[in-house]
């Protein structure tokens, strides 16, 4: 019986394949280390968070030890007998702000809501600016507890939670379009840059909700013809 050939293997270095002297497999997160199989699993952000085994070189096996679970990594890879071998890594420890925001965005999707509570808030502390997303959905949070974490953490973020905010000044719940627009005047001046960006693509409804927002601010867009008026040279 005729040897099977080896299985073809999900191109992961660069186009037109993988070079002889190997390529670098840049991670943002270790999955799983195990030197006694001498094997590492990690995750591929190209992929949409697939994952992938590698077997490490015997010369490597150290470098392995030293990984932990959740750290990013540059590895050395070389494709050999139908295996993906990682000959070296550098590694990229895990900032420990990072790893906890990761928790925590876990937490805020959480069945109970203290843990939601906590996360909120926590986030809020990081002025985690991933948390932007799921701290605006956590203003509908069933629980008040929780809505109102969601609110002090996105003033805390500041002025990159203004653009997701915007959308929901014309939101139809009373309590949304009122929290929006509350947490928008206390972030204050950083939200004036964003506020006016909008303007630019908003229709008329948004547009005049953005406008009474940066008025009650203190802030008044200028109109395109007051523009050109101050763009215009002076005449001595």
């Amino acid at each position: 019986m005729a040897d099977e050939a080896p299985p073809k293997l999900i191109q992961i270095g660069p186009k037109g394949g993988a070079k002889k002297d190997g390529f670098n497999l840049v991670t943002e997160r270790v999955v799983a280390v195990n030197p006694e199989t001498k094997q590492v699993e990690v995750e591929l952000l190209a992929y949409d968070g697939k994952t992938v085994v590698l077997d490490v070189d015997d010369e490597a096996l150290e470098e392995l030890k030293k990984l932990k679970v959740g750290d990013g990594a540059t590895i050395r890879v070389v494709e050999e007998g139908g295996k993906r071998v990682a000959k070296s890594f550098r590694i990229r420890a895990k900032d420990p702000n990072a790893a906890r925001a990761d928790a925590m965005l876990l937490d805020l999707k959480d069945s109970h809501w203290l843990n939601r509570k906590y996360a909120a808030e926590v986030l809020g502390e990081l002025k985690e600016v991933r948390a932007v997303r799921p701290l605006v959905d956590a203003l509908a949070d069933e629980v008040g507890d929780v809505r109102q974490r969601a609110y002090d953490s996105l003033i805390k973020i500041g002025g990159p939670a203004v653009s997701s905010l915007v959308p929901l000044l014309v939101s139809e719940e009373d309590e949304i379009r009122q929290s929006v627009t509350e947490i928008i005047r206390k972030i204050g001046k950083p939200a004036v840059e964003p506020l006016a960006t909008a303007l630019a693509d908003a229709d008329d409804r948004l547009k005049t909700r953005v406008m009474k927002v940066l008025d009650r601010m203190g802030y008044k867009p200028k109109t395109k013809e007051e523009a050109k008026t101050a763009e215009a040279p002076r005449l001595t």
